[in-house]
């Protein structure tokens, strides 16, 4: 979990959720299933800032463009994601770099 001050904010000790409303490079993601790509989405259309982020942050939209993903990727999420899959998305997205907590 990152420590330290963020914009002159205290995070030290905070749970995630409060973190991600404080910290512009944390995502939070309440999705059910594939939450890897839903997170992987939604970090990138923020990064860029993308007109959709609000849609796909609120779950809306975000179906189509996840399954793309799965197919460009060819990366399976039914059985649940792990390292292997982190890194298949990380050779996708060779502009960003993934972290997840």
């Amino acid at each position: 979990m990152p420590v330290g001050i963020g914009y002159g904010i205290k995070i030290k000790g905070r749970p995630l959720s409060v973190m991600a409303h404080l910290k512009k490079i944390i995502v939070e993601v309440k999705a059910e299933e594939i939450c890897l790509a839903h997170g992987t989405i939604i970090a990138i259309a923020r990064v860029e800032n993308d007109a959709n982020y609000t849609v796909y942050r609120k779950g809306r939209e975000i179906g189509p463009v996840v399954q793309t993903l799965l197919k460009e990727t060819g990366i399976d999420l039914t059985n649940i994601g792990g390292i292997p899959e982190l890194n298949c998305f990380q050779e996708h997205f060779r502009d960003y770099k993934i972290v997840v907590y």
